[in-house]
C-alpha cells in the first residue's frame, strides 16, 4: 500500500473489527452475517483503492499503481489484456485512467445487454483497436470466446479460486496460438493476503460463506484472523 493508503486501511480495519466482534458477540455468528460480510467487503475495497468508500480520498493506491505500470508494459509489447475485477467501481478507476491517457477499451459488466456484448467481443478479437477489455467477474464468467488476448488481470482475489480460474479459461479456447500470461494482484499487509491463505487451507468454506447455500464453519479464531 501507500503509506496514505495504509494509514486509511488500518483506522478502518480497527472500526471494523471492534463492530465485527461487538455484533458476532451480541447476536451470533449466524445472525451477524450480513454485517460481517459487509465488513470484509469494505476492507477489500479498501485494499484496491480507498477512492471507492472513501469520498474524500484523493490520492493513489499501492494496487492502482502497479496495475497502470503493467497496463503500459503489456501495451508498449503490442499485447491485448482483460482485465478483471469483482467490482464495477473498481474498474471505473481503470476506465477513468484509460480514458486520462487516451487509451482505447472496452468495458462489459452485468448491465451490458447481450446485443452489445457480443459486439464488444468482435470489436476485441478483431485488431489491435482496443486493446485492453475491462470485466466484470462474473459478467465475464461464462460463454466468451476471447483468444485474442494473451495477458489476464486478476485485480482482486475472490473467495471461490474456481470462479478466478473461469476468467483466465476465457482465453483458453480453440484458435489461441499465443502464450496466455495471467497475474493475480494482491495488495500486501491486508485481508487479500488472508483470503489467499484461507483459499488455500479450506478452498470451499469462502463459497458457501458469501452464498449462504450452506452454513459456513467460519470459526472465531479464523474470523479474528481476517481482521487482525
Amino acid at each position: 500500500m501507500t503509506p496514505e493508503q495504509q494509514e486509511v486501511y488500518e483506522r478502518r480495519k480497527s472500526e471494523i473489527r471492534n463492530y465485527i466482534i461487538e455484533s458476532t458477540q451480541k447476536f451470533g455468528a449466524e445472525k451477524a452475517y450480513m454485517i460481517i460480510l459487509s465488513g470484509l467487503m469494505r476492507l477489500r475495497l479498501l485494499a484496491n483503492h480507498p477512492s471507492i468508500t472513501e469520498k474524500d480520498y484523493e490520492l493513489s493506491s499501492g494496487k492502482f499503481d502497479q496495475v497502470t505500470q503493467s497496463i503500459q508494459k503489456v501495451l508498449s509489447g503490442g499485447h491485448k489484456v482483460l482485465i478483471f475485477s469483482q467490482f464495477v467501481k473498481h474498474l471505473s478507476i481503470y476506465a477513468d485512467y484509460l480514458d486520462e491517457q487516451n487509451i482505447p477499451y472496452l468495458m462489459l459488466t452485468g448491465q451490458t445487454n447481450a446485443a452489445n456484448r457480443q459486439a464488444m467481443i468482435k470489436q476485441f478479437q478483431k485488431g489491435y483497436d482496443y486493446p485492453v477489455f475491462l470485466m466484470s467477474l462474473k459478467a465475464g464468467g461464462v460463454g466468451l470466446n476471447l483468444t485474442a488476448a494473451d495477458f489476464v488481470f486478476l485485480l482482486d482475489p475472490w473467495w471461490n479460486p474456481a470462479v478466478e480460474q473461469q476468467a483466465i479459461n476465457r482465453t483458453h479456447r480453440i484458435g489461441q496460438n499465443k502464450k496466455v500470461i495471467s497475474y493475480k494482484f494482491i495488495t500486501e499487509g491486508s485481508i487479500e493476503e488472508k483470503i489467499i491463505a484461507l483459499q488455500e487451507k479450506k478452498q470451499d468454506l469462502f463459497n458457501n460463506f458469501v452464498n449462504y447455500k450452506a452454513q459456513a464453519n467460519l470459526s472465531p479464531e479464523e474470523l479474528k484472523n481476517l481482521l487482525d
